[in-house]
């Protein structure tokens, strides 16, 4: 058989795999009510992400870094549609500006543990999606919910003093290395040095933004499908369905934002809450991704343990 031939015989098995394991994870979804289960997420996380602010923000306060608490709220809804983003975030804008007090208040700890609510709400879908039982003591799990609102708070502070710190750095590597050189040459071509320094500078902002951003994401997902569900899966079990769900969080948030745009008028049908609802909206959608990217790792797995059963050992 010529190359070719092989190409396009590679090619039909990949489409023919490809299509197979998309049903097989869209029949897993369906059986383990992962519509049901997407929009108890997303309530969950929309009642859970005012006190994980709240929690942020007077955490940031306590180590005296209160505009650094402001930016990470601003960060974290930078990827979401303008429209669902902007209705939010002055609800937000105008609860973060209530003075909290210490730290170690009754209000602070009962935001902790609110916001756990949204890990459980997580840690829930995945074990139906994954099939898992569940025998760990619910003190145990409540407690690393806990542990993940803080280890996440670190993480998005970390996040937004790195975007801060961002233009520092880069103005210290324009002045002393290749792309001082550049505006020079920019320059004399007739283009202004202060138009290079703001091309390169905001085009690969905007990209190492981007790039974090993912990478922060796929870090958690990992993190998620890793642990927060009972049974043991190796990096390699739960790799594509984290690669699936963020291109789906990426091309859903791009069409949720053109519906939007174009079509949806929520304010026509629930009036003052047409703010609140989008938002909903637009985390069942994410929480439906996440939950489809865990079925499709669990419908590989278990393809993978059915194929391994029923192949005759060799001789």
């Amino acid at each position: 058989m010529d190359t070719p031939a092989l190409s396009t015989h590679a090619v039909y098995l990949f489409v023919k795999g490809f299509i197979r394991s998309t049903w097989r994870a869209v029949n897993r979804f369906n059986d383990t009510d992962g519509w049901a289960i997407a929009s108890h997420m997303a309530m969950t996380a929309l009642m859970a992400l005012f006190p994980f602010l709240i929690f942020l923000t007077a955490f940031a306060g306590f180590l005296d870094l209160g505009d650094l608490g402001r930016s990470s709220v601003s960060l974290l809804f930078e990827a979401w549609p303008t429209s669902v983003a902007g209705p939010i975030t002055r609800e937000i804008n105008t609860v973060l500006t209530v003075p909290r007090g210490d730290l170690l208040t009754i209000g602070i700890l009962l935001a902790i543990y609110f916001a756990s609510n949204g890990v459980e709400a997580m840690r829930l879908g995945l074990t139906r999606a994954y099939g898992s039982a569940e025998h760990r003591n619910f003190v145990i799990l409540r407690l690393q919910s806990i542990v993940f609102v803080l280890i996440g708070t670190l993480a998005i502070l970390t996040l937004a003093l790195l975007v801060a710190v961002g233009p520092v750095a880069w103005t210290f590597v324009q002045e002393r290395t290749v792309v001082h050189d550049l505006s020079g040459l920019a320059e004399s071509s007739g283009l202004s040095s202060w138009s290079f320094y703001g091309f390169v500078t905001s085009k690969l902002g905007v990209f190492v933004r981007y790039v974090v951003t993912i990478a922060v994401l796929g870090g958690a997902l990992i993190v998620a499908h890793k642990w927060l569900p009972a049974g043991h899966r190796s990096l390699r079990d739960v790799l594509p369905g984290i690669v699936v769900t963020l291109l789906a969080w990426i091309v859903g948030a791009i069409g949720f934002a053109t519906y939007l745009g174009r079509f949806a008028n929520y304010a026509s049908t629930y009036a003052g809450l047409a703010g609140v609802m989008t938002a909903l909206v637009f985390l069942y959608l994410l929480a439906a991704i996440f939950l489809f990217g865990a079925s499709l790792n669990a419908a590989r797995i278990e393809h993978r343990l059915t194929k391994a059963m029923t192949e005759p050992e060799p001789s």
